[in-house]
């Protein structure tokens, strides 16, 4: 039987405008973004529809993106289609969890607020980098940042050919100059204000369990796959460790993708800011339907999709 996913992007998705037509058209939308204005006294709205920095500072990034996904969301749940399984990528996880009734939107906020200043705070900046490499092998790669001293690690296994490193600045600049000499195509390094994903963040998951302890998590409505490990996620025990070691723990984007057509899925609807995601899935299988809905008119797509 064929399932649908709803999956959701993260970090580095965000861009002045986004889902500003949903906002001034659909009231379930609407009423989204007013209530993270209600919970978190800061405009939201503002941050994401008016030239800004704030939108890429992370401590406000996270909530923003949220906001947004969820803001769509809503109106994809109001046209009657239905996910059999969500996932997100990194802070993406946190609107599947909203979507798989494991935190409410409120709860959810609060949570990736904190996990943003957390996240921003961890490291003084300049310590840590990121970069993405393209076009060599995950466990050549892998192997090369092993071997290299100081801190660096995978942080993002994307999609085959894609592969982003994260750590102490000086060891990815190494392990950069290391990877492109075994072969790779390219390594880029990353506009980003910390080492996001590496076990820098430690200290930063670990005060994230502090502020999970203040949160209800329920038990999956609609089974999730995790971040830190690619497998499916059907009961409440255990999320919030699993949260816990995300911050710091590679992102098996890739892995949670091959589980999810592995049991049955062959439909990704990307629910938020740009389609990074479905270019991800489209790289890892060629016969999956994928969907980006971050505008209005993308709604149309829908009509491929089952209602339940």
């Amino acid at each position: 039987m064929a399932k649908t996913a709803f999956i959701f992007p993260g970090q580095g998705a965000q861009y002045i405008g986004m889902a500003q037509d949903f906002y001034e058209t659909y009231e379930e939308s609407k009423e989204i973004f007013d209530k993270a204005k209600e919970i978190l006294n800061i405009d939201i709205a503002e941050i994401c529809f008016t030239e800004n920095e704030q939108l890429n500072i992370t401590e406000y990034t996270q909530a923003a993106i949220l906001t947004v996904c969820i803001a769509i969301l809503r109106k994809v749940e109001s046209m009657g289609v239905k996910a059999d399984v969500t996932a997100g990528l990194s802070l993406g996880e946190y609107p599947a969890l909203v979507a798989s009734k494991v935190l409410t939107f409120e709860d959810a906020l609060k949570v990736v607020r904190q996990r943003g200043i957390l996240m921003q705070e961890a490291v003084p900046v300049g310590l840590g980098a990121m970069a993405a490499v393209l076009g060599l092998d995950e466990k050549l790669t892998s192997k090369i940042c092993e071997e290299t001293p100081g801190i660096v690690t995978v942080a993002n296994y994307n999609c085959p050919g894609q592969i982003v490193i994260s750590g102490e600045a000086k060891a990815v600049e190494e392990a950069g100059i290391r990877i492109k000499e075994a072969g790779a195509k390219r390594v880029l390094p990353l506009n980003v204000s910390g080492p996001f994903h590496s076990p820098m963040l430690e200290g930063a998951g670990k005060e994230l369990g502090k502020v999970l302890d203040s949160v209800t998590i329920h038990r999956p409505v609609i089974p999730y796959v995790d971040n830190t490990n690619a497998q499916f996620v059907t009961e409440g025990e255990g999320i919030k460790n699993l949260l816990v070691d995300q911050v710091s723990s590679s992102v098996m984007w890739q892995q949670s993708v091959e589980q999810m057509i592995a049991n049955g899925v062959d439909t990704f609807i990307e629910i938020g800011p740009g389609k990074t995601l479905t270019s991800f899935v489209k790289k890892i299988s060629k016969e999956c339907i994928t969907i980006n809905i971050e505008k209005i008119s993308d709604l149309e797509k829908l009509q491929e999709v089952p209602k339940c």
